[in-house]
């Protein structure tokens, strides 16, 4: 396969020229167009690397569609990798939450369900993007560690986040942002809410602190990729980086983002954020740590398709100075890098041909076509 008349967006440049792909790999690259019959004309657009996702649960949107409805898993599964791949993500951590209670069970009861469906699917050759495992602890929760232990072993899991969202730190220092969050998602009147706030506080207590100590060092001995989540102090990043993580995800504030980033660890904003402004909890904006140089990955979060415009969108804006190369690179050879996955992420000779032909329209990029180890796929 030959693609033609295209920009290609390599790890540092942005090139004209063409691509052969030959038994699912990047055979070779060119700075001229080619005059092959048969290439394919991608017509003036991009081709980027195929996206890889971190931090998505997408997958639980498709397992509950509503609540009390649950979904045939192997539909559920369909029907989210293909909005995966027509996002241009090639390669997805589907994250699981170990430990959540707090909706009612309905995540626990789908934990099993969603994690042998993911899978399945994957071993079985069925889905279109490569699903992995992204196991996102809830660390205030006695069943935490013994549900994380009872995955572990699975060859899936790549990456563990720690995560604590109790009220009044990390996430919801700003009380009033929390309340009208857990108010509006579980309609909590202020009595139920209240208890709820004590319930939370008195959980974190008890079993946040042994839980990361004990997860964190598992992961080391396993050599599994390790993520903090919402850290919003100098002293919650220092504690991330003496327990071994990798990534940072999501820190809320400019202070743990930019020792996040003199620590080593990769700096990780969702592209929701990047898309609308702003966070929606009130915390850090991504736009201004992409301007002070400390923004290194890009998660899709709740909504796959944010990640391919929120690449373009910091690419175009003049407050940062990324330019393209270096936004894709947020969404492709970084996240790629912090799992070790050196086979992909970057349109270079001998790399998988995971690829994204890029197009725009009326000022909104989209993805025209998506080839996964050099087959179509969307």
């Amino acid at each position: 396969m030959i693609i033609t008349n295209v920009n290609l967006v390599l790890e540092n440049d942005v090139v004209p020229g063409s691509v052969e792909v030959i038994d699912g790999e990047i055979r070779a690259l060119a700075d001229s167009p080619s005059r092959q019959p048969g290439a394919i004309d991608g017509n003036g657009g991009w081709l980027l690397p195929g996206l890889v996702e971190l931090h998505t649960d997408n997958l639980d949107k498709h397992f509950t569609p509503r609540p009390k409805v649950s979904w045939p898993p192997f539909g559920a599964m369909r029907a989210h990798d293909a909005q995966v791949v027509a996002s241009g993500i090639t390669t997805v951590l589907d994250a699981v939450a170990i430990g959540d209670e707090r909706d009612g069970g309905t995540r626990q009861d789908n934990l099993d369900k969603m994690i042998h469906t993911v899978i399945n699917s994957e071993r079985q050759g069925l889905n279109r993007a490569q699903h992995l495992l992204h196991l996102r602890c809830e660390l205030p929760h006695e069943t935490t560690v013994p549900l994380f232990e009872h995955y572990l072993e699975l060859p899936e899991v790549r990456l563990v986040s720690l995560m604590d969202h109790s009220p009044g730190q990390r996430q919801f220092v700003n009380m009033v942002k929390y309340r009208e969050y857990y108010q509006g998602k579980y309609r909590l009147n202020d009595q139920q809410m209240q208890e709820f706030e004590r319930s939370q506080l008195a959980l974190s207590a008890r079993w946040s602190a042994p839980n990361r100590a004990e997860i964190a060092r598992q992961c080391r001995e396993r050599n599994i990729s390790l993520a903090s989540h919402d850290d919003a102090t100098s002293a919650h990043v220092l504690e991330s980086h003496q327990l071994g993580m990798v990534i940072a995800e999501f820190p809320t504030t400019v202070e743990a983002a930019t020792a996040s980033h003199q620590h080593g660890l990769m700096v990780m904003m969702g592209a929701p954020n990047v898309v609308r402004g702003g966070s929606h909890s009130g915390n850090v904006a991504a736009h201004e740590l992409a301007a002070l140089g400390v923004l290194d990955v890009l998660s899709s979060d709740y909504y796959p398709g944010s990640l391919l415009e929120a690449v373009f969108l910091l690419a175009d804006d003049e407050r940062n100075a990324l330019g393209l190369a270096a936004a894709t690179r947020l969404a492709t050879a970084n996240p790629a890098r912090s799992l070790g996955l050196t086979d992909r992420g970057v349109l270079a000779e001998g790399r998988r041909a995971d690829l994204v032909l890029v197009q725009r329209h009326q000022g909104q990029v989209y993805p025209a076509r998506v080839w996964c180890r050099g087959e179509l796929a969307y």
